[in-house]
């Protein structure tokens, strides 16, 4: 378990704090600047877990591989609390570094902690939809996506990711071991690149519930739980059922390649 708590800390560490440096001081111009840096933040996070488990490190993953038959039910809750564990140390993390930086951005905006629009700066602990960064808050931001839209991209992204995952870690697939975590890195930047104009490209529900949390206690309230359009609900739900969709998927992909690969042997 200290894997997945030492992973997803790293994960939403860099993901989280190089939203609060692009949020909040600018240092990032555009999501090709803020992808790469959470494609670095996935790979490395594989890449330092995987010797101490199974490097799931999304309750999305747990979830989507235990119901394809390859983790087991009964060590789901316990992988779960520890990425939620990692996600909120992360978002501790992220409060104490940028803390000063995130209260000089509201005061700018003319906003306080969990003043009604202030998802500008909570944005940087969990997600929103559509990006605050982008579209600001208020009916017409809202008028871009609604919840259940919302829920949709994340399922679907999720999904993608699942997939992903599965293929690139199946040894049929030939993927060296130390090219598959570079490669899922590199889909998360890609459906950063996609889908964060939308719903700031979550995928994870421990990546957003844990910061989420951080950024209730610190002040945001209902801002940040349960949001003002049920973000908390978006973000877990869309996740969870995409991944078992993605990974429903690449089962039926390997029996149809399975199936296809005895024909041709006949």
């Amino acid at each position: 378990l200290i894997g997945e708590v030492l992973g997803t800390y790293l994960i939403t560490l860099i993901g989280t704090g190089v939203v609060a440096t692009a949020v909040l001081t600018g240092a990032q111009v555009g999501l090709g600047q803020v992808a790469a840096v959470w494609w670095a933040g996935v790979t490395i996070a594989i890449f330092v877990s995987r010797p101490l488990g199974v490097a799931h490190l999304n309750p999305a993953v747990t979830i989507s591989m235990a119901t394809l038959g390859k983790f087991q039910w009964n060590l789901v809750a316990s992988a779960m609390l520890a990425q939620l564990a990692g996600a909120v140390l992360a978002g501790v993390t992220v409060a104490l570094a940028f803390g000063s930086l995130l209260d000089r951005f509201l005061t700018s905006k003319g906003l306080s902690i969990g003043a009604p629009g202030s998802q500008v700066g909570a944005m940087v602990f969990g997600e929103y939809f559509p990006n605050p960064a982008m579209f600001g808050t208020g009916p017409d931001a809202y008028a871009v996506i609604s919840p259940v839209g919302a829920t949709i991209v994340e399922a679907f992204g999720t999904a993608i990711l699942v997939f992903a995952i599965i293929r690139l870690t199946d040894p049929r697939s030939r993927v060296p071991d130390w090219l598959a975590p570079i490669l899922i890195g590199l889909v998360v930047a890609t459906l950063i690149n996609l889908f964060a104009p939308l719903t700031q490209a979550a995928w994870n529900p421990a990546r957003d519930l844990g910061p989420r949390l951080v950024a209730w206690a610190i002040g945001f309230g209902d801002v940040a739980i349960p949001g003002p359009r049920g973000e908390v609900f978006v973000y877990i739900v869309g996740p969870v059922f995409g991944g078992i969709a993605g990974g429903l998927a690449a089962k039926a992909l390997e029996a149809i390649s399975a199936r296809q690969g005895k024909e041709e042997s006949q």
